[in-house]
Parts: structure tokens; sequence; C-alpha cells
């Protein structure tokens, strides 16, 4: 599936690379909250898309961080 694949490219990144990810997916949940306020936004379906990948990241730096 599409989620796994993104997933296994999440844990063969370092802890540096997942917080820029991090980061990046914050950023643009914050845009796209933006544009739905603003009515801008044409697929809302991405913002619960964007918070779950926020999740996916903040889960795979709890995991790697505790097998160090």
């Amino acid at each position: 599936m599409k989620t796994t694949k993104y997933v296994e490219d999440l844990r063969a990144k370092s802890i540096a690379e997942l917080n820029e990810e991090l980061v990046a997916a914050k950023k643009e949940l914050f845009n796209l909250r933006f544009q739905n306020a603003t009515n801008q936004l044409d697929n809302t379906s991405r913002i619960k898309e964007v918070r779950r990948n926020i999740a996916r990241i903040q889960g795979i730096i709890a995991e790697q961080n505790s097998a160090e």
C-alpha cells in the first residue's frame, strides 16, 4: 500500500531528517488550515492526511529514541 511504503521510507531516515520532515509537515498543515479558513482549499481531505503523517513521523521518532 501507499502508506506502508511511506512508513518504510520514514524508518530509513535519521532522527534529524525526521525532524526536518516533521517541521515541513507542520508548516503544510498550517497552510492548509489557513486556506480552509479563507475558503480557498479544494481538497479538504488533505488536512486529515497531513495530520496522520505528522502522527506517523512522531511515532517513528519516539520509536527510534527508545531504541537508542
